[in-house]
């Protein structure tokens, strides 16, 4: 294959920056712009070990002192002939160096090149490479430890032990019907209802992680709502630690939805701080409260404030958030002297709080709250679905499987539940790239970063 190349690290002044290079021609390339202190080449240096020496640029000055690195063909990252090279991070310095491999022959790796050309070299498969870019979106330690356990081939190992069996089974069927003189064991329903029997368990546990995985990588779109003046801006504020709203004694200050990622606890919220719920005159205040309701309406965790007896406008924003799936009520100004009440009939909340966002007590209550709602459950590191993707490529491998029963059930013979059996493997080998097709290749790896 031609031979791509990239900045690696980020494009900001750092101590170090990385230039990766692969393909055909990459030793080549590598020896003409990097100088080893001690005069030989740096491809006839061991593979995997560090040398030192001079990175030229395109005109082959010296352009740093820096580190190369190269790795085998069937022994890199790509699966084909790789260097790189660790200079200093100026971003000057990288994208001279850039130009140096250019000039020499390399091209601008695509997002995500380098990734997908380990997918395709067999180094990785889909829900591994999709593991990288979660890896590096990673934004709580649990979505950082499930992508890392998919990397390292955890779900992939889950779903082939699956394909496994369901291919033992339909290829044997077949050796049977191709090769009638054979001595090949038939399979027998008893022996096939078995296998599908266990292959569906195992799929709607694996289909029954995606909502945990869902949270655990995007995190949950949470609406902070109330009448003005409640204590919203100041919950946020709390939850973020810094000053993050205005918060005044003046109702109405908050005229525009605020939104913040929090981690409360290890689940991450979306946290959105909405303009206060009233009928009011004011044409801005107005439009801030119709954001406030569209992004209630949107919101998969609804944190309904108050701050004493319920007034009709209490009752009615508790309503509106007793439409979310989930929905904690917060008593809040709890160093004030705020008060709880009855709830009105109807009215039950998931959870209820009484904080203090000045002090900061009952903060650790509406953690164990969120937490309760949210828990991450004892699922493997790597086995949990992250992306809609995997989910509906598991979803039609179990319905695929809920027919082949069917079919037995109705007193049909194995051969009428093996083709639900073939498009059960079909979904699954999308599922991990043994059968994909190129545009879906495309869409999986347009998600990368360049250089990686």
């Amino acid at each position: 294959m031609d031979t791509i190349a990239a900045v690696s690290t980020a494009r900001a002044v750092s101590a170090i920056g990385i230039v990766r290079l692969s393909g055909d021609t990459a030793f080549q390339i590598a020896d003409a712009v990097f100088r080893p202190s001690d005069g030989r080449p740096l491809s006839a240096h061991p593979r995997r070990t560090m040398v030192l020496g001079t990175l030229l640029d395109k005109e082959g000055r010296a352009l740093d002192q820096a580190l190369a690195v190269t790795f085998p063909q069937g022994g890199s990252y790509t699966g084909e002939d790789s260097a790189e090279f660790h200079c200093h991070g100026s971003p000057v310095v990288l994208e001279e160096a850039l130009q140096a491999l250019f000039a020499h022959g390399a091209r601008q790796a695509l997002g995500g090149e380098f990734t997908k050309r380990a997918f395709l070299s067999g180094n990785l498969d889909l829900t591994q490479a999709e593991a990288v870019i979660d890896l590096i979106e990673a934004e709580t330690a649990d979505a950082a430890r499930n992508a890392a356990g998919q990397l390292g081939g955890s779900l992939r190992q889950r779903i082939e032990k699956i394909y496994e069996d369901l291919m033992e089974v339909t290829s044997r069927f077949y050796a049977v019907v191709d090769y009638p003189d054979e001595d090949i064991e038939e399979v027998e329903t008893p022996r096939l209802r078995g296998v599908l029997e266990t292959a569906l368990r195992d799929l709607e546990g694996l289909a029954a992680t995606f909502r945990r995985g869902k949270v655990l990588k995007q995190g949950v779109a949470t609406a902070i709502v109330g009448r003005p003046n409640v204590g919203k801006s100041s919950l946020l504020n709390a939850l973020v630690g810094f000053d993050r709203c205005l918060v005044t004694d003046v109702a109405g200050t908050t005229r525009d939805t605020v939104e913040e990622k929090v981690l409360v606890g290890s689940v991450l919220l979306r946290l959105i701080d909405t303009a206060g719920i009233r009928d009011t005159a004011d044409a801005v205040e107005r439009l801030g409260v119709e954001r406030s309701r569209a992004a209630l309406a949107g919101a998969e965790l609804a944190l309904a404030v108050v701050d004493g007896p319920l007034t009709e406008e209490d009752e009615e924003i508790l309503r509106e958030a007793a439409r979310c799936p989930k929905w904690i009520l917060i008593w809040s100004k709890a160093d004030l002297g705020g008060e709880t009440a009855p709830l009105p009939e109807g009215l039950r909340p998931d959870a209820e709080v009484v904080l203090s966002s000045r002090t900061g007590e009952g903060l650790s209550d509406l953690e164990a709250a969120v937490a309760a709602l949210y828990p991450m459950g004892s699922v493997p590191a790597g086995q949990m679905l992250t992306n809609p993707r995997q989910a509906q490529a598991v979803d039609r491998a179990a319905e695929a499987l809920r027919g082949a029963l069917g079919a037995l059930d109705g007193g049909l013979t194995p051969d009428a539940a093996l083709t639900d059996t073939e498009a059960a493997l079909g979904a699954l080998g999308e599922l991990t790239g043994k059968k994909v097709r190129e545009d879906l290749v495309t869409q999986i790896f347009s998600r990368f970063c360049v250089g990686k």
